[in-house]
Order: structure tokens, then C-alpha cells, then sequence
């Protein structure tokens, strides 16, 4: 039977980043299809059934009855953010992957179709919406939004889905999906130092943070940097630097609260031109949706009177918006039993990072389990899981799984 990490290993030369470092996954990129085909071949492999959906998820079944409504479901997503972490997503794919292996090595026989899921799109790093195919699913998203979205070169998400082999006539609210999902368990690796400081290899999730995404443009006047004297610009990126140092401040007086500029884009670019517009993306979490809706509009505010004394325009659009998600209590409890036998103590953690079981849990009772990163770091190349931890994961899952089942 193959480890954990022998799995991840097979994936291991597949959409390395030579300039940033890590991997850069894009949904629908090659990097992104070829671990697709991968997913298809091991899954095939284990003996399960692989089909697409309406909205591309990849779901490999282990058929137990005529029916696959009310099916036990687990697994996550294999694109990237650009430069992440090798584990991010792949270890929860990987891990049940390696869990079904284990239930069959035990002999269990499920009283209901298990599935293995892989979501599309989760952390949205190239069509900008996060969760996409578990919001489409659940039919959180306009699917004529969703068609419509670009990436950075102006690709939009029908485009690349077809070319996919997705159908984008079909995107969207998937009744027969829905119905199939009843219960879904997620492995993730832990985004923070929770299981560092509790010295545990395993922990059940308790909530995932709210959080949004919104795009601000900041629009002056476009110019020649070598003509243009000092008092006389409307610079749009003055005002940006300005409004980043402002997102800090404004989430550092709030207890709890979190808010980052990760991508800035002038328009148009040049070395030696003042930029016409500049783009900054907002990502601002906080564990009361009341106070992340604060936040905003303070971060807002403050951008417009920026703007005003640099000259420039402040425009806010939301991309995409998740209230503080409870995972499923009575599914919990279920997961802490499971998992008194192997791993007795197991700990309660919070996540504040997204994740697509906090989508599901709109339409089914969900859960996760977070398996420990000796870094503390995720995003990041520095993103890692010791190998006896990632099989004490799948372990773990399995353990979940047979309960469930």
C-alpha cells in the first residue's frame, strides 16, 4: 500500500514555479490538468469510478448501494496559489486517496457510496473568486458571473472550462450534486502553529474565519515620469501605498481582525510612466461578519480621502464574500469518537483560513481535519508536513470514514 507522501511524491516536478518557488497550480492551467489526468489514473487504479460534473468537480466513487444519495464524501482541491505549498489541498486529495487503501485493507464493507471529491478553483488565484466550483455547486454564484470572470490575460472562466472540456452552458446549482452529499469530511494541512504549540499530529476543525475579497481601483492621471514635476501629478500609486499602510493600521486596532494587500497591479505598467489606475486587492477576515463589513467600510473610507488629497478616484467592488462558517457539531462529535481510539485527546482548532467544506456546509453537515505543519507556514514553498504525520492524517481520515460509513 502506497504512503501518503509516496502519492504526493508522483506529483512532486508538477507545476514547479523556477521564479517564485513552490508550485503555481491555476485551475484549468496545464500544471492543473495534468494533475486532473493523475487524480483519474490513481482513482481508476483503486478500482473507482471517475466522472465530471456540470461545474468540472471530479468525483471518484466506491458504489456500496444502488443509490448514491446521502453518500459519505472526502477530499479537497489540487490548484495552487502562485508560488504555494506542495501540500495545500494535494495532502487532503492524497490522504483519501491513501484512507480508501486502508478501509479495504481492513475489510470494510460501507452501508452507503463513498466519494472522493476534487473542487476547482478553491483558492481562486487565477479567476479571482475563491471556492468557485463548491459555490457553484451550491449555487452561492451567478453562473453568468462566473462565465464571465478573466485572468490576467484576459482568458475568461467559459473560455478556459471549454477548452477544459467543460461544458459552461451546464455551470451551476447542481441538484443531483447536492442530493449526493450526505456528509463531507475535508483533510487539510493546518495554515498556522495550532498543533505546534498542542503537540499533536491531528486536529478536528471547529470554525473557518469570515472573509472577503474585494478589489479596489484607484484611478489618477497616466503620465510621462521624466516631464511630469512632483506638484503637478495625480498618482495613483501615491495614493495605494497610502491605503495599504491604512488596511494595517485599521486591522491592527481591531482585536482579531486581519486584513492584506497580496496583489497590486498598475496600469499600464511602464517603468517610466505614471501609472493611470492602480488595482490593490483586499482579503479581510474577522470572526463577526458585522465587524469584517466595519472594517471594510472604514479601509474604504480612509482610501477615499486619500484619494481626494492625491487627486485620484477610489473605486470598491466585492469579488466574493464568506460569513464565519461552525462546522457541523453532531459531526464533530462523530469525528472525536472515531478518533478516541487511535488518536485519544484529539484538539478542537479554528481555521482562518477558506475552505470549500465551509461552502458545502450551506447544503450538508460538514467537518475537517487538519494534519500538523512543523513551519507554521502555508502560501508558501516553506509549507511542509513530516512524512509519519501525513500517513497519521490518512489514518486519521480513515478512522472518520469507516465510522461514517
Amino acid at each position: 500500500m502506497q504512503t501518503v507522501s509516496s502519492v504526493l511524491d508522483s506529483i512532486s516536478d508538477i507545476g514547479r514555479d523556477p521564479s517564485r518557488g513552490g508550485y503555481s497550480r491555476g485551475v484549468y492551467t496545464g500544471a492543473e490538468l495534468s494533475l486532473r489526468e493523475w487524480f483519474d489514473a490513481e482513482a481508476t487504479a483503486r478500482g473507482l469510478s471517475v466522472e465530471t460534473d456540470r461545474n468540472g468537480i471530479l468525483w471518484a466513487w466506491w458504489d456500496a448501494t444502488d443509490s448514491r444519495d446521502g453518500a459519505l464524501v472526502t477530499g479537497s482541491h489540487l490548484d495552487s496559489v502562485p508560488g504555494g505549498g506542495a501540500f495545500d489541498g494535494p495532502l487532503g486529495v492524497a490522504s483519501a486517496l491513501v484512507a480508501v487503501d486502508l478501509l479495504r485493507e481492513r475489510g470494510v464493507e460501507p452501508r452507503r457510496s463513498l466519494a472522493v471529491a476534487v473542487f476547482p478553483e478553491e483558492e481562486g488565484s487565477r479567476f479571482g473568486l475563491s471556492c468557485l466550483g463548491s459555490r457553484l455547486l451550491t449555487g452561492s454564484v451567478d453562473p453568468d458571473t462566473v462565465r464571465s470572470l478573466t485572468d490576467t490575460d484576459g482568458t475568461t472562466f467559459a473560455e478556459a472550462a471549454r477548452a477544459a472540456g467543460v461544458d459552461p452552458a451546464h455551470l451551476g446549482r447542481d441538484e443531483e450534486a447536492i442530493r449526493h452529499i450526505g456528509d463531507f469530511v475535508e483533510l487539510h494541512v493546518e495554515q498556522g502553529r495550532g498543533l505546534i504549540d498542542l503537540d499533536s499530529a491531528v486536529a478536528i476543525g471547529s470554525t473557518m474565519l469570515g472573509h472577503g475579497r474585494w478589489r479596489l481601483s484607484i484611478t489618477g492621471q497616466g503620465n510621462h515620469a521624466g516631464t511630469t514635476l512632483m506638484a503637478d501629478r495625480a498618482d495613483p500609486m501615491i495614493a495605494a501605498a497610502q491605503v495599504v499602510l491604512a488596511a494595517r493600521k485599521i486591522a491592527a486596532e481591531q482585536e482579531g481582525a486581519r486584513a492584506t494587500v497580496g496583489r497590486l497591479q498598475p496600469v499600464p505598467g511602464g517603468t517610466n510612466v505614471i501609472a493611470s489606475r492602480v488595482d490593490l486587492w483586499l482579503d479581510v477576515r474577522h470572526e463577526e461578519d458585522a465587524v469584517t463589513a466595519s472594517l471594510i467600510e472604514k479601509i474604504h473610507g480612509q482610501a477615499q480621502k486619500i484619494c481626494a488629497f492625491e487627486g485620484c478616484r477610489a473605486t470598491l467592488t466585492e469579488e466574493s464574500r464568506s460569513g464565519t462558517v461552525h462546522f457541523d457539531g453532531a459531526l464533530q462529535h462523530t469525528l472525536a469518537s472515531a478518533l478516541g481510539r487511535s488518536f485519544p485527546g484529539t484538539p478542537t482548532l479554528p481555521t482562518g483560513a477558506g475552505h470549500d467544506a465551509g461552502i458545502l456546509g450551506a447544503i450538508a453537515p460538514t467537518a475537517m481535519l487538519f494534519v500538523r505543519n512543523p513551519t507554521g507556514i502555508s502560501h508558501s514553498p516553506e509549507e511542509f508536513v513530516e512524512r509519519d504525520d501525513a500517513d497519521a492524517g490518512a489514518v486519521a481520515l480513515a478512522d472518520v470514514l469507516e465510522d461514517l460509513l
